[in-house]
């Protein structure tokens, strides 16, 4: 038998459980499908470690937070320093049971909307009929690559979404194309299961290590649940600003613990390059550089973030004529609903719209607040 909700989630990370525990506990029929912790689980290593600490969390209504998980376990929160991934996947799993969150662990194939409603086909041929949809993308489908890696055959390259276990690389020689946290922490990682040599290239200086204060986001998400759409509405040169300062927190200063890791004798970085060649050479391929040096590797990772594209969300093509975008993000509105009626995005997806602080777990508790207070008065 088909299957009616009012509101149905399509994805089952952070920002999904988020926003359906706080759909369900303001009495909204929730429906919420995808893959428990999937990326978190499969496609981070499970030696990566947060930079973020305790005060970030999923719970709109600050109950059920990062902390209270550390209280109910007996753990003091200092023990964990930088706390390890599995330990926020612990948590995410307590929140869900915490909140009853009931997780359909099948994927939604194609989103369609032939009449007032929408239709979701998940991949065991069944479907789902849900008034309103919150659409929660997972970077991984944002993988970005220069455009020239396709240059380097398929087997001898990964991103880091992709490369999660390194003991194949052991004795190997690794360039890494990119210089922000992941790059370094992947370089770390390369150094801890045996990399003969690991090279990163980057177009900007080499970044600080240093600890830092992510405190500084908070007042920017304060004004977005206090003043909706209150990031679009700032004027360009103040947008640009932010964006200035999360860049030298978040971007441009790397965690110390990393520095440790990172073998002198098998590290180096090359700041200021880009690759302007590659030429694949028997079981390896050489990469030439802008400053003329040349590299040979066994395996090149591409540390070069996400980039948002929604044509890239599979079980979006279906309503992707109807849904408006720029530069391969959505249009929003202030309450995460794209053009098409109905239809909301939060997470990654919706970052030009509400600034870059919804990239990251902080952005969780706001906007499954506005997104589902959004629904809760359309529906009224």
């Amino acid at each position: 038998m088909p299957k009616r909700t009012d509101l149905l989630v399509i994805g089952a990370g952070p920002y999904a459980y988020a926003a359906a525990a706080f759909a369900r506990a303001n009495g909204i029929d929730t429906h919420i499908v995808g893959h428990p912790m999937a990326f978190w689980r499969e496609q981070m290593p499970a030696d990566m470690y947060l930079r973020s600490g305790p005060d970030w969390h999923l719970d709109a209504d600050d109950t059920y937070t990062f902390e209270a998980f550390f209280e109910d376990h007996n753990i003091r929160s200092e023990e964990f320093d930088p706390i390890p991934i599995a330990v926020f996947v612990d948590y995410a799993e307590w929140f869900r049971r915490r909140t009853s969150l009931d997780v359909d662990a099948r994927l939604v194939d194609d989103l369609s909307k032939p009449g007032g409603a929408f239709v979701a086909t998940l991949n065991d041929g069944s479907t789902i009929t849900a008034d309103k949809v919150l659409a929660v993308p997972g970077i991984g489908s944002f993988a970005h690559f220069p455009c020239w890696h396709t240059e380097i055959p398929p087997t001898r390259r990964s991103h880091t979404s992709e490369l999660v276990h390194f003991e194949n690389l052991a004795g190997a020689r690794v360039v890494i194309i990119g210089g922000r946290q992941s790059a370094y922490e992947w370089a770390a990682l390369l150094c801890d299961h045996g990399a003969e040599q690991v090279h990163i290239v980057h177009r900007h200086p080499i970044p600080d290590f240093a600890k830092v204060s992510w405190a500084f986001v908070n007042p920017y998400v304060d004004q977005t649940l206090a003043h909706r759409g209150w990031w679009r509405r700032l004027p360009a040169e103040e947008r640009q600003r932010i964006v200035s300062e999360f860049w030298r927190v978040g971007r441009l200063t790397l965690e110390p613990w990393l520095v440790p890791r990172l073998t002198p004798s098998v590290v180096t970085s090359h700041p200021h390059c880009a690759v302007t060649d590659v030429t694949p050479v028997d079981e390896a391929v050489r990469l030439r550089l802008s400053d003329r040096s040349t590299l040979t590797a066994d395996h090149v990772i591409f540390a070069c973030g996400y980039r948002a594209d929604l044509s890239r969300v599979p079980y979006l093509r279906g309503v992707s004529d109807q849904v408006r975008t720029t530069d391969g993000f959505p249009d929003l509105t202030e309450g995460f609903e794209t053009s098409l009626a109905g239809l909301h995005v939060i997470g990654f997806a919706s970052t030009r719209d509400f600034g870059p602080f919804y990239g990251f777990t902080k952005g969780c508790p706001s906007s499954a607040r506005i997104a589902v207070d959004e629904a809760m008065h359309r529906a009224a």
